[in-house]
């Protein structure tokens, strides 16, 4: 299933099926990506609009493709900056990279005394 051109709103199961994503994981991307804020119908339901779907789709290419953490994919969508994650890295990219991975290192070290 992909995104129908004609249709504006899809549902939560729709976007999971169309992403291969769960419905609990894209619940949890909205809290931790404030550029994914789907708009909420009367009943309360989740009402994704096709940019909704470009988001979880460069979200997920982020985390799950190009090895970013939440906050670094965060730090990237924040920036506008999906360009960066093309296959030819730039300095700036690798550069925040690992900065983020020392980061990370430096917290699993605090975890042994």
């Amino acid at each position: 299933m992909g995104i129908d051109e004609g249709k504006l709103y899809y549902s939560i199961s729709e976007v999971a099926e169309i992403s291969g994503l769960e419905p609990y994981v894209l619940r949890f991307w909205e809290k931790e990506f404030p550029q994914l804020h789907p708009k909420k119908n009367r009943a309360g339901n989740r009402t994704y609009q096709a940019k909704d779907i470009e988001v979880i789709k460069s979200i997920k290419k982020l985390l799950y493709d190009d090895g970013f953490t939440i906050e670094g994919a965060r730090n990237i969508l924040k920036k506008g900056a999906t360009e960066e994650t093309s296959s030819e890295p730039t300095k700036e990219r690798l550069h925040n990279l690992l900065v983020e991975v020392k980061g990370e290192l430096e917290d699993l070290l605090k975890l042994f005394p």
